[in-house]
């Protein structure tokens, strides 16, 4: 499955809302999702000109369920150049 294919998959029609960035029903992280589509054919803009989009995870557990790319949690991984300055 192509993240960002042009045509969403038939399993996002039955996706429900997450508020948390996580599976509403088992609470797994979206790391975790069997698949992953992004509407980026339909962006909203923010009231800062900023864009958003649906990000639509299919869970292990058989939900399907999306939240907006701006909810996304901030990552805890560390880049590559700023790692090597730990060693």
């Amino acid at each position: 499955m192509d993240a960002f294919a042009p045509n969403p998959p038939e399993w996002t029609t039955k996706s429900i809302h997450a508020f948390d960035f996580c599976c509403p029903t088992c609470h797994a992280s979206s790391l975790e999702a069997l698949e992953v589509w992004i509407n980026r054919r339909s962006p909203v803009l923010t009231d800062n000109r900023s864009r958003k989009w649906q990000e639509f995870y299919h869970c292990q557990c058989g939900c399907a369920w999306w939240a907006w790319s701006s909810d996304r949690p901030a990552t805890n991984l560390v880049k590559i150049e700023e790692e090597s300055d730990f060693i």
